[in-house]
């Protein structure tokens, strides 16, 4: 080895280092997340229990609870879209139970159907508490004109409805036609492994790299 190819095999070999260092730090948040994600479900289909008397968001997130009582007038539409079904509205009505009025997410309706009648009805409601986080600076603001919203703010949607800010998910049918729509984990991303592989392809590379120039330095210096 010549002294030409001291510096550039140093750095090669800090940054393969590097670049496997971060694949591997990559591998271990899969790990953690695939533990976190475990747990999400777990707890999502637990025996469920009665709605909290004050829900924490960051408490009883997911938690499974049942409810039994009446769905009042009026109800909120957000668009929403379902793979190979097409795209639809989230209902979301306000729940009458125990002397409270919470929200129920009731799941999915058609287009079509968004402006069918549906009357006062006694349900049974199972699902989950939920407060999901959609709205970002690319969602449009909701039309309110044509009763359309673009996002499940439970903040809003419990001042229009005069509801608490508590949202169920049902995960079983409440009738009138509305396909549920249960809470799960396919929301929350997890990308560590997409991750990993491109830090350990970029090591392999680097390496592939530093390889080549080595081989040029001693070329010219024969």
């Amino acid at each position: 080895m010549t002294r030409q190819m001291i510096l550039p095999l140093i750095f090669g070999l800090a940054g393969v280092a590097v670049l496997c260092g971060l694949g591997t730090w990559q591998v271990q948040r899969l790990a953690w997340k695939e533990g976190v994600l475990a747990e999400i479900e777990a707890r999502i289909a637990a025996d469920p229990v009665a709605v909290p008397v004050a829900p924490d968001p960051d408490v009883d997130g997911y938690l499974p609870v049942r409810a039994e009582g009446r769905f009042g007038e009026g109800e909120i539409h957000v668009l929403v879209s379902v793979k190979q079904v097409g795209a639809g509205y989230r209902v979301i009505a306000p729940f009458e139970v125990d002397g409270r009025r919470v929200l129920v997410d009731r799941g999915y309706l058609p287009l079509e159907e968004k402006d069918a009648a549906r009357p006062p009805l006694e349900a049974v409601v199972t699902g989950n508490l939920h407060w999901p986080d959609e709205r970002d600076s690319f969602t449009p603001e909701n039309d309110l004109g044509a009763g359309i919203w673009f996002a499940r703010d439970v903040a809003a949607l419990a001042a229009a409805l005069e509801t608490e800010p508590v949202l169920i998910i049902a995960r079983g049918s409440t009738g009138q036609g509305i396909t549920p729509l249960p809470v799960d984990t396919s929301a929350i991303p997890n990308d560590h492994l997409g991750y990993a592989i491109t830090w350990f392809s970029l090591a392999a590379v680097w390496a592939g790299m530093t390889g080549f120039f080595l081989w040029r330095i001693r070329r010219r210096t024969e």
